[in-house]
């Protein structure tokens, strides 16, 4: 049998009783998973179970396979044309904008990130995303959006730690009309599921969003297996460089936005910030006023900025970074301790003194915990900016466009901001350079990696 999440919202954000199955999604039905096993959902606010959610097994993988083979071959695919395609997805987009604060409320929930920044940015990107992919569904020749626009019935490993969103968008995609098959979710742990997904050999093709580590087994798996075709997103340690003509309020603000926005649980977070020597020290003070002014505090109130880390694995592994800065002689200029005494919090971390060889400089925490770093003129900055593992994203300020353009370009970096950050919107392609990933999302560009290139040559009047 099924589990169900019920839970009753009574906050100054969201007032509702909201119900739903949170079993395996497969086949347009939910279920147990194939062990019976459940997986228990953390509040990271507190620390405390909030609900269970049936625990798939490479079992379940299977018969999520069968059932999109089967919706493939008979009710999808090259059965449904694009146009139809695209008015399910817009149904789904639709149904995701009704529900908006529904699925805000429980990514709030279940995250531990602000409810306004899950309406206003999380929610909001994927409806936008679904009605993007919508749109470019019947201008097709032969992860949601682009894998089901192009024809692809698919299989979804949502985190283990954070699902009930996914869950729930099971049934709104069943209220869509979508065939049963089309789109399959199946929670459970790596080591286990998505293992399985990435060694199985009838899936094509596989998307990954997480740590540069994991994208390698999930590469080595895809090779080892079917050669199946691979596009992986994974980490960051984004440079943001800040020039002495750079407008000084407005840069603060947006590095702030940068590395403290979801906790700084985001791939791109500008974890490294530049600032050039002419305005270092005024910037450290503004900077320092600015991070010690953000609200921790309940995600559902409305002033809040900065909630708990996701889980309590997070928070050790971010703890454990904070540490090793002191160690290595890194000063903590600001923060570097827990906030409250349950759950998963973590004061807004700022270093300074730092060396480039320091782990906090090197590796991504994600968490809310960044280094300023000062530097004297262009060849400076894009020596340590271009001296990392990663290539995820970066960001420029200075108001001179020329110069702007000159470091964007040299800059490695799959994305680059100019005079903003952390700015992503479904027609602009985004993915890494180096070891932040293959291939990218969003945009004309991820429509190919849900495509193989068919070329059928017809002889007409031409004799041997």
């Amino acid at each position: 049998m099924s589990t169900t999440f019920t839970y009753e919202f009574d906050t100054e954000a969201f007032k509702a009783r909201v119900s739903f199955p949170t079993g395996v999604f497969i086949d347009g039905q939910f279920s147990a998973g194939s062990e019976g096993k459940t997986i228990d959902i953390v509040d990271p606010t507190n620390g405390k179970v909030l609900t269970t959610v049936a625990e798939g097994t490479a079992a379940d993988v299977d018969r999520a396979v069968i059932a999109a083979k089967r919706a493939y071959d008979r009710v999808w695919g090259l059965k449904t044309p694009g146009s139809q395609r695209g008015v399910f997805l817009a149904r789904l987009a639709d149904l995701m904008e009704t529900h908006i604060d529904e699925l805000s409320a429980l990514e709030a929930l279940d995250a531990g990130k602000p409810f306004l920044w899950a309406k206003n940015v999380d929610v909001t990107i994927a409806i936008a995303t679904i009605r993007y992919y919508a749109g470019w569904a019947d201008k097709m020749h032969g992860k949601l959006g682009p894998a089901l626009a192009t024809g692809n019935a698919l299989v979804l490993k949502p985190s283990e730690v954070t699902p009930l969103t996914a869950l729930r968008m099971c049934s709104l995609i069943n209220e869509a009309g979508f065939p049963p098959g089309t789109a399959n979710i199946v929670v459970g742990y790596g080591n286990t599921v998505g293992q399985a997904m990435s060694e199985h050999m009838g899936i094509d093709k596989i998307a990954f969003t997480g740590s540069t580590l994991v994208g390698r087994k999930v590469m080595e798996a895809a090779a080892k297996s079917n050669l199946k075709n691979v596009t992986l997103e994974l980490g960051g340690k984004s440079p943001n460089i800040i020039f002495d003509d750079a407008d000084l309020d407005a840069a603060v603000k947006w590095t702030s936005h940068g590395i403290f926005w979801n906790q700084g649980q985001a791939c791109c977070a500008g974890t490294r910030i530049f600032v050039q020597e002419g305005i270092y020290d005024r910037f450290v003070e503004v900077f320092t006023d600015k991070a010690r002014s953000l609200k921790l505090g309940p995600t559902f109130e409305f002033d809040t900025y900065q909630g708990p880390l996701v889980s309590d694995i997070q928070y050790k592994r971010v703890m454990s970074y904070i540490e090793c800065g002191k160690q290595e002689g890194a000063t903590v200029h600001l923060g570097g301790e827990r906030h409250g005494e349950a759950g998963y919090w973590v004061q807004p971390t700022i270093f300074t003194d730092t060396t480039p060889d320091m782990r906090i400089v090197r590796e991504e925490i994600f968490g809310p915990v960044g280094v300023i770093i000062k530097f004297k003129d262009e060849d400076d900055v894009l020596r340590q900016a271009n001296d990392t593992l990663y290539g995820l994203a970066a960001a420029v300020f200075t108001p001179d466009v020329s110069r702007a353009l000159r470091v964007a370009h040299k800059l490695q970096a799959g994305t680059v901001w100019v005079n903003c950050i952390m700015m992503v919107h479904s027609n602009v392609p985004f993915g890494g350079y180096k070891q932040s990933g293959i291939g990218r999302e969003q945009g004309e560009y991820a429509l190919d990696n849900y495509t193989n290139v068919k070329a059928v040559q017809v002889n007409i009047g031409h004799t041997i």
